[in-house]
């Protein structure tokens, strides 16, 4: 059997900054789901129960974002109560591991239309609650004596061990909000956002973006993560990392439908791409974010594909370090590195990062005539998943 997986159609809301106050900040985690799910039956014409599944990133799984928030997102979006659904937590990459399990699921003929999604609300359900009350476990504390560190750690070590200047970070910080803030303009967003409606109003676009930001208005900002501690036990570290070159704390909901190809042409549905290759790969846990590139290795060779073959490159800007890194250890083309701008400033909300970027990757293939992208993810623990996609 050779079926292929396609993609359909993907979606997402406008981000919101993760804190109280912020735009998304009242609408509930399920409620923000829920939206990308009816999003997409009224956009395809399908009913809920064509559905066979539907697998949700969702890293917080704690107060608002417990019980499984995939089943309650669905019964929220008024799915019929056949219509099961199940959360995923591969940290920051949960949402593109949704997408590779329902890839997956189809192509081995076990479903024949799937919706990946993913959500996040850093305002109500803070990154970390869901270790609230925890140990760390001695077989984890015996390996690693001296500790693992936070990813804003890792980014320094990062930044650190490829000798990226404060300078450097800071520029590639302001051309993602270049890049994104120019692609509102040009209506690139449009087709895939999906507004909601809170209190305030309506809320069609991202609050993250920042027109106007250039490097030198970053240079000003701190530095985070230092602490006496930390500067002690990394002697050579000169600590870069600040809240304006590393990815803002997100409220945000995203959702592809994916499917068989004969099902979409039964269907009279048009498939967009497909999945043409996939990878998920373990690294090394202290540096944790610099998995995309073992992984980008990895999905290359296995796809018989050149880095040079792939017209665009979304690699997930949890902090300027990791893209950076990653182009220098594969030789990749700038120009082609998250082209719309990246998370920076589109905002990270970890569930639901997978799927955005996936929608990001297949709308600028569409908009320049591309043919393959590549989307990869760091993720807590040190892991990586990396996608390639075909566009039809």
């Amino acid at each position: 059997m050779n079926r292929q997986a396609v993609i359909v159609d993907v979606v997402r809301t406008p981000a919101g900054r993760g804190k109280p106050g912020g735009a998304l900040s009242e609408v509930h985690p399920v409620d923000l789901a829920a939206t990308v799910l009816r999003a997409l039956l009224e956009r395809s014409g399908l009913e809920s129960t064509h559905i066979d599944d539907v697998l949700m990133g969702c890293v917080s799984q704690v107060g608002d974002q417990s019980l499984n928030i995939a089943r309650q997102a669905t019964l929220a979006a008024g799915f019929d109560e056949s219509v099961p659904g199940v959360s995923i937590d591969r940290q920051c990459g949960s949402s593109q591991q949704a997408a590779h399990f329902a890839a997956q699921g189809v192509m081995a003929g076990a479903y024949d239309i799937v919706i990946a999604a993913g959500v996040e609300s850093m305002s109500r359900v803070p990154l970390g609650s869901s270790a609230t009350g925890g140990t760390v476990p001695e077989g984890v504390r015996t390996r690693y004596p001296e500790g693992l560190v936070h990813q804003g750690v890792s980014a320094e070590l990062i930044a650190q061990k490829w000798g990226f200047t404060r300078e450097q970070l800071d520029e590639y910080a302001a051309l993602s909000h270049t890049r994104s803030a120019d692609a509102w303009d040009q209506g690139f967003f449009d087709s895939q956002i999906v507004p909601v409606m809170t209190s305030a109003g309506l809320v069609e676009r991202d609050e993250t973006v920042r027109a106007g930001t250039t490097a030198e208005k970053l240079g000003g900002l701190p530095t985070v993560f230092r602490t006496e501690e930390l500067a002690a036990r990394f002697p050579d570290v000169d600590w870069k990392i600040t809240p304006g070159n590393a990815s803002p704390l997100t409220d945000a909901a995203s959702a592809a439908l994916i499917m068989g190809e004969d099902t979409a042409r039964a269907l009279g549905l048009t498939p967009r791409a497909r999945f043409h290759s996939f990878a998920v790969v373990g690294d090394d846990p202290m540096l944790m974010l610099t998995g995309p590139i073992p992984a980008t290795r990895r999905i290359l060779e296995r796809s018989g594909l050149s880095i040079d073959d792939i017209d665009a490159y979304e690699v997930n800007e949890a902090f300027a370090s990791v893209p950076l890194a990653w182009m220098e250890a594969l030789g990749a083309d700038p120009a082609r590195l998250n082209p719309r701008g990246g998370a920076i400033a589109l905002g990270h909300a970890v569930g639901a990062s997978g799927t955005r970027l996936l929608g990001t990757l297949l709308s600028h293939l569409e908009a320049t005539d591309g043919r393959y992208g590549l989307q990869t993810m760091c993720e807590g623990g040190g892991m990586a998943n990396a996608t390639i996609i075909e566009r039809l």
